[in-house]
């Protein structure tokens, strides 16, 4: 018989899935679009400008997911990097810099909409629709992708390669600057992870994740 912790953990999980892959696939996807939009090819031949998750799935972010829906306040995880060739762009430094901020720019918007769902769910469902177990599932999905989205949008705007943030901030750095930057990059998983499992990024990430949805929230109650 499994454990009331377990039964609680599988379904965070089980609630917390969809606006994850949402937010992960659709980040990446924005990558390899706006890749594609300047001249890249890459990742739409390799077919990966598109939803079907199966292309994005990353078998040790998948796990380090399921983990961190286990154990930790702070839910992460990753897909597969969309490959993007910075030769095709007219101008290499600006299009990876852009292409960069393409993915948490999608995911600040999804957790914009997944705010306004939610708003719209509360202000608008009939009292009678609150006591259903779906109804309120329903909503703690709505407000985890609220939250997963704005978590991987600040997780990525980190300037630790090789997240987004680095190569945002790379294109701001002088040549030799930028280069030594990057070549941090062959320890960044590790450090990553060191960043994730030590607790210093909730202590960085929380505040800022409260931050921005109280301010997100706050601006729609703003027009009710």
């Amino acid at each position: 018989m499994l454990s009331a912790d377990l039964l609680a953990a599988l379904e965070k999980i089980a609630i917390y899935i969809v606006p994850a892959l949402l937010g992960i696939i659709l980040h990446e996807v924005a990558h390899g679009a706006l890749a594609a939009y300047l001249g890249d090819p890459t990742a739409k031949s390799l077919g990966r400008l598109t939803l079907n998750p199966l292309p994005h799935v990353d078998p040790l972010g998948l796990l380090v997911f399921v983990l961190t829906s286990l154990t930790s306040p702070f839910v992460f995880g990753w897909a597969k990097p969309v490959p993007v060739n910075p030769r095709y762009f007219a101008n290499p430094a600006k299009g990876m810099m852009l292409v960069a901020l393409a993915g948490p720019a999608t995911n600040f918007l999804l957790a914009a909409l997944f705010a306004l769902l939610l708003w719209l769910a509360l202000r608008f469902l009939p009292e009678t629709a609150f006591n259903s177990t779906l109804t309120l599932t329903f909503l703690t999905a709505l407000k985890a992708g609220v939250f997963i989205n704005l978590a991987l949008a600040w997780l990525n705007l980190m300037p630790v390669p090789p997240l987004d943030g680095s190569r945002i901030l790379s294109f701001f750095l002088p040549g030799r600057l930028a280069m030594h930057y990057q070549r941090i990059e062959r320890f960044g998983f590790l450090l990553l992870l060191l960043l994730l499992f030590s607790g210093l990024f909730n202590k960085i990430l929380v505040p800022l994740l409260q931050g921005s949805a109280n301010v997100l929230l706050a601006f729609l109650d703003a027009y009710s």
